[in-house]
Parts: C-alpha cells; structure tokens; sequence
C-alpha cells in the first residue's frame, strides 16, 4: 500500500474534522491517458503525462468550501504488472502533488495499492485488501485520522469498484459517468447519487451537507 501523508490534521477523533471525502483518482482528478498497447483510457505512468480533469480544482474548492477532509484512495497496478516502476508512479504522484499545490490546493491523507492479483513483480502479487473493491485503502486512512464511523463520509469515483468500496465501509456514493472510464463500469453498481463531472459530484456532497451553492451564497 502506497502512503503519501501530505496535509496537517488537528488529530484524531477532532470535531473540526468535516465530512470526509474519500476521491478516486484518475477520470476523477487526473485525466486518463490512452495506452498504446490496449487503446484504452489508462491511468498515466509517466510525470509529463500527467493532467487535471476539467472542473477538478473548482471542485476540490468546493469541498475544502463546506470544510471537508480530503482523502485520495486509488489502485494503481502499473508496477505490479510490469508496466512501469514504483519510481516511475512516485514520480507520477509527484507531478499530480506539484499541480494541485500550484492552484493552492492539496490533499489531506492519500492512499494507494499497487498490487494486483495477477501481478508479473511477485512482491506485489494480490490478494490483499487494499485494492479497491475491498475496503482497506478507506480503513487504513480512516485509522489515522481517528475516523471510526463512516456514516458521514462519501466515496467519489468513476468505476464499479470505487462504489463497491464505499459501501462495504458504509459511505454514500457518487459514480462519475466519465466517458473515458465507462470500461470501468458494468452497470451493476448502484450508487447513492450519478454525477457527470467531479465538480457535479462534489456539488451533490456540499448540497448534501448543507451547504449553499456558491451563486446562492
């Protein structure tokens, strides 16, 4: 499990906390890249590949507007499968960091898996229970921030996979109907809310939890 700690919290079981949202990342955050070998929307392996999705940043303003915490779970099999480094994905994650500090903006705990079931490296050969479906990457960030109740939290992402998550630990959910990323979607998910963008979905939280839309505020 990769972990990137990069924001300051107050600690743990701290009231000023927020609504925690949980984001997936790439078609969510980061826009897909297509891979040459699948010609597919992928996510980016390499730093100069590396780009925001539209409305992005207006939405991550929009969370950090209604005081949410922001955490970013994400598989991110590349390494696993042979297809680049653990360097070349640290390097992505770098050029992703560098971009959102650059309108001001960063996230508060990050989590990644770079397993994957049928991995080519043996070290990072699943199972584990850190790739999305499974719950772990949403437990394991939800332990350092002293979250023990999921009630309150939302899980944002593209795929049938970042739902699933999100409900087994009890979060609503919002599926992002990217159109890169419908190869990720099978239809049987059966979120809490549909978004078009990510600044829709983080739209529906704010909504959600109260707070005025800023043409209304």
């Amino acid at each position: 499990m990769g972990d990137h700690r990069e924001g300051h919290l107050n600690g743990p079981n701290n009231p000023g906390l927020g609504p925690v949202v949980f984001l997936d990342r790439d078609g969510v955050l980061t826009a897909p890249v297509i891979d040459s070998r699948s010609d597919r929307p992928e996510s980016p392996y390499r730093p100069e590949d590396v780009r925001l999705m539209g409305g992005a940043t207006a939405a991550l303003r929009v969370l950090r507007g209604i005081g949410a915490t922001l955490v970013l779970v994400s598989n991110q099999p590349a390494a696993a499968k042979g297809t680049c480094s653990l360097a070349d994905l640290d390097a992505v994650h770098a050029e992703f960091s560098r971009l959102l500090a650059a309108e001001g903006l960063h996230l508060d705990v990050v989590r990644y898996c770079h397993h994957h079931p049928e991995a080519t490296v043996p070290r990072l050969r699943g199972p584990c229970e850190c790739r999305k479906p499974a719950p772990g990457l949403l437990v394991d960030a939800a332990r350092e921030l002293g979250l023990t109740d999921f009630r309150a939290t939302w899980m944002i992402g593209d795929s049938d996979v970042d739902i699933a998550a999100g409900k087994r630990v009890g979060a609503r959910t919002v599926l992002i109907e990217e159109p890169l990323s419908v190869h990720r979607r099978t239809g049987s998910a059966a979120p809490d809310h549909r978004a078009p963008s990510v600044l829709s979905a983080a739209q529906i939280v704010a909504d959600a939890v109260g707070h005025p839309r800023p043409e209304d505020a």
